[in-house]
């Protein structure tokens, strides 16, 4: 067993519901055994309740649970900044065809790499990726994540129509392909995963059933609802479905293990069932912008009982910090249509505990109760920075985390663990 000696702070519960869900330690301890939390309280009580167990003095900084990306694309790390276009015109001029060069192995196994440590450098443990059209890409990703010691859930990216040619399989070759891939790296962590509705045949999501039926331990995750534009193609595709969710449903798609990124425009019905499905959406608030895909209907979606979680978008978005997206995630909801005022502790379990639950994930990690994998992020600014300065004078946890979400990015990130396994290690 060990200590490690800093300020603690996690949700355990959901700060949307309860109002005294967030848990500070501001002279915390978490003490770890073999991999896993054996205790998270204050440092007096922790260390007289383990009196021998060595101790590591991180005072001065900030532990948080690991992050958790619900939504964030691998084959698009070279694409970010590419401002100034809406989603379709955005995929066809930027995306499709950086996506295409992963056809290229060795190109493929770079990226991969590039993509798992930027994950890491910004905190974030674990991560739902889209993976590639290229069944060798996504196992690259796969074996990068493995080595870095990152924990992905992905698939290979599904299509038949309406992208570059390069990009589409056909049905019979897009299930054998997952089918190898699951059978190597396991259905615990696959996504079956199509593009989207407007780039999926019916015999493509009718393969998409067939690989949830037969892999029920995978995740399904895709798209839905990003822009009006893609909405009114997918109604054209499909002109039997009453709505975007309606297309998925018709193939047994949706359910408590589906995630669907976005929702910008949902209808009042669309939300009621995602709720009865209990399944989650990825909010993406920076990607929402800086596509003009949207705001988010946060308040709708609570008021509905839809779960949801937040995502990173890479590279639609601006960037890996989980963080940063928080923080977008506050300001666009102030301006909202119908405002919400995200608190400290709602930004906290949006990043964190909300996306363990998203991914059925949630007995294993996203906060520090016992027995939990030893996932964490130690936060410390550089010294004489802005940051530093403000933190200085504060005592109140809120104001604390408000700073950090503000404020804080992958300079500020000094060490981040996987069950207690380093991933990124700056703090000697």
């Amino acid at each position: 067993m060990n200590i490690v000696r800093a300020t603690i702070f996690h949700t355990p519960r959901n700060p949307f519901f309860d109002a005294n869900a967030l848990v500070a330690h501001v002279d915390g301890a978490l003490a770890i055994e073999h991999g896993k939390v054996a205790v998270c309280g204050d440092y007096s009580a922790v260390v007289k309740t383990h009196p021998d167990a060595p101790v590591r003095d991180l005072r001065g900084g900030y532990i948080l649970p690991g992050f958790i990306d619900t939504h964030v694309h691998f084959p698009q790390v070279r694409v970010l900044g590419g401002l100034g276009y809406s989603l379709l015109d955005w995929l066809e001029q930027c995306t499709l065809p950086e996506e295409a060069r992963l056809a290229d192995a060795v190109y493929a196994s770079s990226i991969a790499r590039e993509f798992v440590g930027a994950l890491a450098t910004h905190g974030t443990t674990t991560a739902l990726v889209f993976g590639s059209h290229f069944a060798d890409a996504t196992a690259a990703l796969f074996s990068a994540a493995a080595q870095r010691g990152l924990r992905i859930i992905s698939g290979l990216v599904l299509s038949d129509r309406s992208l570059r040619p390069e990009l589409h399989q056909t049905p019979d070759a897009a299930y054998k392909d997952s089918q190898t891939l699951i059978a190597r790296f396991g259905s615990h962590q696959y996504a079956v995963t199509p593009r989207f509705a407007f780039s999926a045949s019916e015999a493509m999501l009718s393969v998409c059933r067939t690989l949830i039926r037969e892999n029920p331990d995978s995740l399904f995750t895709t798209h839905i609802n990003e822009n009006r534009l893609e909405i009114e193609q997918v109604a054209r595709l499909f002109p039997l479905s009453a709505d975007y969710l309606a297309v998925y449903e018709r193939f047994d798609l949706i359910g408590a293990r589906s995630v669907l990124a976005h929702n910008v425009h949902p209808s009042v019905t669309e939300l009621h069932r995602l709720a009865a499905y209990g399944a989650t959406i990825a909010h993406c608030p920076a990607s929402n912008a800086a596509l003009g895909s949207g705001i988010f209907p946060m308040r709708r979606h609570i008021e509905a009982g839809v779960r949801f979680a937040l995502g990173t978008d890479v590279g639609g978005g601006t960037g890996f910090g989980m963080l940063k997206e928080g923080l977008q995630a506050y300001l666009m909801q102030r301006v909202a249509s119908e405002p919400i005022t995200l608190s400290p502790a709602q930004m906290l379990f949006l990043a964190t505990r909300a996306g363990a639950e998203a991914l059925g994930i949630a007995d294993q990690t996203g906060d520090f109760e016992t027995g939990k994998s030893a996932d964490f992020v130690y936060l410390r600014p550089p010294e004489n920075s802005v940051l530093a300065g403000v933190l200085e004078r504060l005592e109140d946890p809120s104001r604390v985390i408000s700073a950090l979400f503000t404020l804080a990015g992958a300079e500020s990130v000094k060490e981040v663990r996987v069950a207690d396994h380093a991933i990124v290690n700056q703090t000697n």
